[in-house]
């Protein structure tokens, strides 16, 4: 009975729906993360009568055919980019992105990954690092003098030197944005790498040309917002649960079918 292994898609559905939630949900204070949704596709109809099937000689047409569908798949678990709202840290080297962008990081196999998590640190060289010790791209050193350090909205790092009486720029942060945003590929650790459906990397500095600004002693929270995932989890739940049952009512069905005398 095809009604058996259509649930049973539907439940497989849901089941990777909580899944997607709960990733969500585990992700409420992770900085600079972007929620999950997971979208859903039909699959094949079998057709027991094509609408349009002639019915006479004379050229009648079937109006409205019959076709059942054998349940469901997932088809893309798409990220929603939108801006999390940003908080207060008061730390020197903490930076929020408001707008478009994302944050150059140099991996240790020379590939270029993107992030919107500004945790950064100084590595023992003085350089501007993630919490992971990867490099911030371009290079900026902060030496061991350096005091009053700052970064302008436009991503130029300024401090002072020794006992100098005038900043010296150290550097400018850049920014990188893509044509599809959301085709970037996770790889974990608040990172994301650049893929075919993205499209190349465009680098620009913050506060031009489109590209956001950025804000010193902020942090950008996640985007998840929790009142929208319990519900999704609910009704997540209830799908699961309506299928189980169609299974169940199949069974039943099944069975008086092989009780009859």
């Amino acid at each position: 009975m095809q009604a058996l292994y259509t649930a049973a898609s539907g439940m497989a559905a849901q089941e990777r729906n909580v899944e997607i939630l709960s990733n969500n949900i585990a992700n409420m204070r992770t900085t600079g993360f972007k929620r999950q949704r997971i979208e859903f596709q039909d699959l094949l109809y079998q057709n027991y009568r094509r609408a349009g099937a002639l019915t006479s000689d004379g050229g009648t047409q079937v109006p409205v055919g019959v076709e059942v569908g054998t349940g469901v798949k997932t088809a893309a678990t798409s990220r929603i980019m939108s801006q999390g709202s940003v908080e207060v840290t008061d730390k020197d080297l903490d930076v929020a992105i408001r707008g478009e962008g994302y944050f150059i990081v140099n991996l240790p196999d020379g590939r270029s990954a993107y992030t919107r998590d500004g945790s950064f640190e100084r590595n023992s060289s003085g350089e501007l690092v993630t919490i992971d010790g990867y490099q911030i791209q371009p290079g900026i050193v902060i030496p061991d003098t350096a005091r009053a350090i700052s970064i302008s909205d436009d991503g130029i790092v300024e401090a002072f030197l020794n006992n100098d009486s005038t900043a010296t720029q150290l550097g400018q942060l850049q920014l990188a944005r893509f044509v599809n945003k959301h085709g970037l590929e996770s790889m974990g650790n608040n990172l994301f790498l650049e893929t075919d459906a993205s499209g190349t990397a465009q680098l620009g500095t913050p506060n031009s040309d489109s590209f956001g600004s950025v804000l010193q002693g902020y942090l950008e929270l996640s985007n998840v917002n929790p009142v929208t995932e319990i519900a999704d989890l609910i009704a997540a739940q209830r799908a699961y649960e309506m299928n189980s049952r169609v299974i169940s009512g199949a069974d039943e069905m099944m069975r008086s079918a092989t009780q009859i005398a």
